[in-house]
This record gives C-alpha cells, sequence and structure tokens, in this order.
C-alpha cells in the first residue's frame, strides 16, 4: 500500500514537530516536507509533490488562503487540510471557498486528525463541528442586499470618520440626501446605527 504524502504547513516549529510525531511511526503516511509559510508551501508542493497539505491560516507573509488559491491557480492537486486556531466565519468561509477539502481546529484528538488525512486524501470534506455549525449558520442566514456605489460611497466616508454635514460636502449632495443613504444601508446590514454599519461592513467585506 503506497503511503499517503504528507506536507505540514505552521508558522511555529514546535506545531510542525508535533504534526510530524502524529503520522511520523504510522506506515499509512509519510511526511515529505515541512513550511513555515504559505509561499514556501507552494514552492514545496510544486517539488515534492504531496497527496495531502496540512495548512495553517494565519501566517506571516503568504497565508493559508493564499497558498490555496495559488495552489488552485496551479492545477496542484493535493488536497488541503486546514488545521487551525480560529473557527471563526472570517476565518472559515474564505478558506473552504479558496478550495481546502477539510477544516480542523488544533485542539481536535489525533484520532480525529488522521481521520480526516484520510478523508481529504479520499477527497471527501471533513470539518469541525464548530465549524460545520459556522457554514450552516451563514448558509442559512439571509444574504445582505447589495449596496449601491453611492451607499459604498457614503459608508466609506463614514468609516473614515466623516460627519453627515462633511460627507455631504463631500459628494456634492444635501445632509438629507446622505441621512436617506445611511437609511438604506442600515437596513441592507440589519443594523441600526453608523458604528454598527461599519463593523458589520468590514465584517462582510465591503470595506477594505
Amino acid at each position: 500500500m503506497t503511503a499517503i504524502r504528507l506536507l505540514i504547513v505552521d508558522d511555529h516549529p514546535i506545531m510542525r514537530d508535533g504534526l510530524r510525531g502524529v503520522f511520523a511511526h504510522d506506515p499509512e503516511f509519510e511526511v515529505v516536507g515541512e513550511a513555515g509559510d504559505g509561499a514556501e508551501a507552494v514552492r514545496l508542493a510544486r517539488v515534492l509533490d504531496p497527496d495531502v497539505i496540512l495548512m495553517d491560516l494565519r501566517m506571516p507573509g503568504m497565508g493559508g488562503v493564499e497558498a490555496i488559491t495559488a495552489l488552485h491557480e496551479l492545477g496542484h492537486p493535493a488536497r488541503v487540510l486546514v488545521l487551525t486556531t480560529y473557527g471563526t466565519d472570517r476565518d472559515v468561509l474564505p478558506a473552504v471557498n479558496a478550495g481546502a477539502t477539510g477544516y480542523l481546529l488544533k485542539d481536535a484528538p489525533r484520532d480525529e486528525l488522521v481521520r480526516a488525512v484520510r478523508a481529504a486524501y479520499e477527497g471527501r470534506a471533513m470539518l469541525a463541528p464548530s465549524v460545520a455549525s459556522t457554514l450552516i449558520g451563514l448558509v442559512g442566514a439571509p444574504r445582505p442586499e447589495t449596496l449601491s456605489p453611492r451607499e459604498l460611497d457614503v459608508l466609506r466616508l463614514v468609516a473614515d470618520g466623516a460627519t453627515n454635514q462633511s460627507a455631504a460636502r463631500q459628494l456634492l449632495v444635501s445632509e438629507t440626501t446622505i441621512k436617506t443613504h445611511l437609511l438604506h444601508i442600515y437596513t441592507k446590514l440589519g443594523v441600526r446605527d453608523r458604528a454598527s454599519a461599519v463593523a458589520a461592513a468590514y465584517q462582510r467585506g465591503l470595506l477594505p
């Protein structure tokens, strides 16, 4: 039986050592390399041709999502299993959208990690229960209405601290128009005030 070839990607050497130890004595797996950031992971993946990549998300330089995207654009066949500390929607959804096959948290038991690697190798998705709940919540939640270009202009100015009067002056409209735009923004984002609107916009990627 051919061993499943693994590439471990994490910016913490101790974490890489721990993961290598999980698979070192199991003939079903072979750790073919380690990388400390996303750019190195992409480079090594092309050279070492792993079957499964254990990918951390938040790393200096190129992060995990960027690395997954780059591998996908290269057409690399390796399955990517995200193994991270973070299970929030801002981390989960971009990773899944980029092409991650599975998503586990670093506190997962050893047996669960081994099962997840096998599942990834076979092309089956495996998600930590909390991550699955997050995705279900995101899919089940009503999608916010799209903001118009002018509403986005108003929101950017508000995020920069502009008052209604200042925003009206910069956009060459009346304060009443700005207030109307804000009311529409609040309705579309499901919020009640300026601060909540800005926070929701950052969370949803509407503002850089």
